[in-house]
């Protein structure tokens, strides 16, 4: 049995952008929805804000799923959800 993980990508109102199975793209895209101000954006994960990169994104999500965190420069924000497909 394969798991099969799908990345789901809305902004701070709860509008679906899209699923993806790349993290690299989803991360691009979330960078591109936040980054509209001259503010850093930063990543949330539950514990405090941090700087976003692909490597603490791919290692937020190693080994977890159902979970979501969010990408905030303010007033923008998105979030990325994390789930697996089941059969």
């Amino acid at each position: 049995m394969t798991n099969i993980y799908i990345y789901c990508l809305f902004d701070g109102d709860g509008v679906f952008y899209g699923a993806y199975s790349s993290l690299k793209a989803i991360h691009r895209d979330a960078i591109k929805l936040c980054n509209r101000g001259g503010r850093p954006v930063y990543m949330d994960a539950g514990h405090g804000p941090a700087p976003t990169s692909l490597t603490a994104l791919r290692n937020t999500f190693k080994g977890k799923f159902d979970i979501t965190i969010k990408y905030r420069s303010p007033p923008h924000i998105a979030e990325i959800t994390k789930t697996k497909l089941k059969e």
